[in-house]
């Protein structure tokens, strides 16, 4: 019996424990590519399979809606995957393990991958069943979505005959998606220089942080881990010579990092008992800034010993504490349009010091395509200042808002009919695939939504059983009535 095997919609739950036995992090799609062609073959289904691995899965109208308008459903096959420290687990081979708390689905340990998993369940749980009422379907499912939408940038949909798109991508039941921003990732990579020293070696690190999506929780006023690592190195440069031997932290470009991590050595003449004595300082600052967005950080040092490293040169230091002070971060500007709606923030999720250079990679986020751009400029300059680079990948465009959206109104009265509820309807900061395919089918209406799936991007991810049962009833609704 599988961990879902008691949970409604059974079929929903029963293919969503299959998928999260598939590794599917962005970039590894493959086995859950052929996952849902292998589905095709075996319900008789016609399908395409591009070179990139996104998949197309057609099925006729059922009785009385043959020569209905199709409908394109669509979600992503890609997962962030995020794990706690402690956590062992490859996410290259290994698949998740699963376990109810109460009326949520988790993962032990790890991101849980309901963004955007639980669409690829909800659609191949739709294809296979022949007993619901739909028009003709066209469920596309695409790949790297989480790394700049690539699958949806890449895939040839000149083969779709439908108008209206369904985009189960969402994470708020109950709420309805009608814009997003457009975005891009920004990788800022300046060179560095190593010389051998001797000295004291200590591990610094800031965790304890929430983290989460840097497009629906940058709002938050969160902690940054990378970022406020840089701001610790820069207060202990300020108070003490040292050298920096090692750099990393954050996993993904678009995910709020939790942890990140330095070495230091220090001068032999240095009092370990200074850098504690900061440390201890700056760990209480923090913990009072941070009091009601991140109550968690905590700043901490270890001794690692006395050693002879490879250490940055001076000029090579200061232009990575510079660059972790200067690049801007966070929310940068809100809509003067939409009360409380984020317009342009940029999220650095990886930091990682390197042979030649140290990486810097964010993710830049805006409703308005010209400050998306200026934004990239200020990270380009500052860059190229520091003598490095700056590679631009993943730029994708926003989706704007369209004043008369059938799609819209009859979802809103399948809404309002089902649960006696008024659905909201709303723009997102967070990139969504739905700019893409309208840029690519001329006319699309289209909707954005799903079920209630928290603090997705984190090990703390969960996806509400009882909310997923309600969002598989308003789907087949809403398909029962677009005749």
């Amino acid at each position: 019996m599988g961990v879902c095997s008691q949970l409604e919609p059974s079929r929903v739950f029963a293919i969503f424990e299959e998928i999260s036995k598939i590794p599917h992090g962005s970039g590894n799609t493959k086995l859950i590519s052929d996952y849902c062609v292998a589905f095709a073959k075996e319900h008789h289904l016609k399908w395409i399979q591009d070179e990139n691995n996104n998949v197309v899965i057609f099925k006729d109208g059922s009785k009385g809606y043959e020569k209905s308008e199709p409908m394109i459903l669509q979600g992503h096959m890609d997962m962030v995957c995020e794990k706690e420290s402690q956590v062992e687990i490859d996410f290259e081979k290994d698949g998740l393990n699963l376990y109810v708390d109460g009326d949520f689905l988790k993962a032990e340990g790890t991101t849980l991958g309901g963004d955007d998993g639980i669409a690829v369940a909800y659609m191949l749980a739709i294809l296979e069943d022949g007993t619901l009422p739909h028009p003709p379907l066209e469920a596309v499912f695409t790949v790297d979505e989480e790394i700049g939408l690539l699958g949806a940038q890449s895939i040839d949909l000149s083969m779709l005959k439908g108008k209206k798109l369904l985009n189960i991508d969402s994470d708020e039941e109950g709420i309805f998606l009608t814009s997003c921003a457009g975005g891009l990732q920004a990788d800022c990579q300046i060179p560095v220089s190593w010389i051998q020293e001797e000295g004291s070696l200590y591990e610094i690190k800031v965790a304890g942080l929430q983290g989460g999506h840097s497009g629906s929780e940058i709002h938050k006023e969160r902690g940054n881990a990378v970022m406020l690592l840089g701001r610790v190195l820069y207060e202990i440069h300020q108070a003490l010579p040292f050298s920096l031997t090692a750099l990393f932290g954050g996993l993904k470009d678009n995910a709020i990092p939790r942890e990140a991590t330095a070495a230091i050595l220090l001068p032999k003449e240095t009092k370990s008992q200074e850098l504690i004595d900061k440390i201890e300082i700056l760990n209480q600052v923090l913990k009072h800034e941070y009091q009601g967005s991140d109550p968690g950080v905590q700043v901490c040092c270890n001794s690692l010993g006395e050693k002879s490293v490879k250490a940055l040169d001076a000029p090579s230091l200061i232009k990575v504490l510079f660059m972790l002070r200067t690049m801007p971060w966070g929310v940068q500007h809100m809509s003067s349009d939409i009360d409380g709606l984020v317009e342009t923030s940029l999220n650095p999720g990886i930091l990682k010091l390197e042979e030649d250079t140290c990486l810097l990679c964010f993710s830049v986020r805006s409703s308005v395509t010209s400050r998306k751009y200026e934004l990239t400029g200020q990270l380009i300059f500052i860059t190229e200042f520091l003598g490095g680079e700056v590679v631009v990948k993943g730029d994708y465009p926003a989706w704007e808002y369209q004043a008369n959206s059938p799609m819209r109104e009859l979802m809103a009265e399948t809404y309002r009919d089902l649960f006696q509820e008024e659905p909201k309807l709303q723009a997102i900061h967070a990139g969504l695939e739905c700019g893409i395919f309208s840029g690519k089918i001329e006319g699309l209406d289209c909707i954005s939504f799903g079920p209630n799936n928290y603090d997705i991007h984190t090990p703390k991810e969960r996806l509400s059983i009882s909310s997923t049962q309600k969002v598989w009833k308003l789907i087949l609704e809403f398909l029962k009535r677009s005749k």
